[in-house]
């Protein structure tokens, strides 16, 4: 399988969104709240020790996490070098608890972490723009103790289909993020990953413009990462028959429609 996600770009993305990231991510999060309700019933251990926030980005849920689990040792990672320059500078500020706290810059896919270091891993979309699934949760089956838990939300190949679908009338390139389906993930699972609970959702935004939603996702730093995409600046004419087909998706209340297609593991090392 050729390269499907360009990890350099997604970097590289999502460190200039630092500083937009958090006042239009009100998607990401809500679902990073429903992980951690599901979490709560599944943890083995009362309170885990060590957490892993693996695709940290702003360290907003780090934040959470350390709110939730005062006294847990906690490690905010992420791809993305800029995303930690602001975690660094704006969670978890003059609080006992920074020393607590550490930040990290590194890929899911080859974690740069001790081996059974990690009581909890918890992940909220950041895994979908992982490409080699087996080699990211046997990354993740490696750092957590026995009996430790992963908790995990990421987005499957439904997610902004009316974009796809939009952009299918102008041009075969690929111009939106594909992402893997729930069957794909569980089948890249190593033997020692149990699954506790699987769950899926669509979610769907609505927009009076479309300039809001590509406003939206250029903030949150959700460009186009595949391989396959249009090279070079996207012509006006393009651009006026994508904006044309999108409109075929605005709804009776006259709103445009944006889905999400939301999954919600939990995994346990045996």
């Amino acid at each position: 399988m050729g390269e499907l996600i360009n990890k350099q770009r997604v970097a590289e993305s999502f460190s200039k969104a630092a500083a937009t990231y958090d006042s239009v991510a009100g998607l990401q999060r809500d679902i990073g709240h429903q992980l951690l309700e599901k979490l709560s019933p599944h943890l083995q251990e009362a309170v885990p020790g060590t957490i892993l926030d693996l695709g940290c980005g702003t360290g907003y849920f780090t934040t959470a996490l350390n709110t939730h689990y005062p006294d847990a040792l906690l490690t905010g990672l992420d791809i993305a070098s800029g995303m930690l320059a602001y975690a660094r500078s704006h969670r978890l500020l003059d609080r006992p608890q920074d020393r607590q706290v550490s930040w990290v810059c590194g890929d899911a896919e080859n974690l740069p972490l001790k081996s059974a270091s990690y009581s909890l891993v918890f992940s909220s979309l950041a895994i979908q723009w992982c490409e080699n699934s087996p080699a990211l949760f046997s990354e993740i089956s490696r750092v957590l103790y026995a009996g430790g838990t992963a908790c995990l939300a990421t987005l499957g190949p439904q997610t902004l289909s009316e974009l796809r679908g939009a952009w299918s009338h102008v041009d075969s390139y690929r111009h939106v993020n594909q992402f893997q389906s729930m069957r794909e993930l569980i089948s890249a699972l190593p033997d020692d990953l149990q699954i506790i609970d699987t769950e899926s959702e669509m979610q769907v935004l609505h927009y009076p413009h479309l300039k809001e939603l590509t406003h939206e996702l250029k903030g949150i730093g959700a460009h186009n990462m595949n391989a396959g995409q249009a090279k070079g600046l996207t012509g006006p004419a393009r651009v006026k028959a994508f904006r044309k087909a999108y409109e075929s998706f605005r709804n009776t209340q006259g709103l445009l429609p944006a889905s999400y297609e939301v999954y919600y593991l939990i995994l346990r090392k045996r």
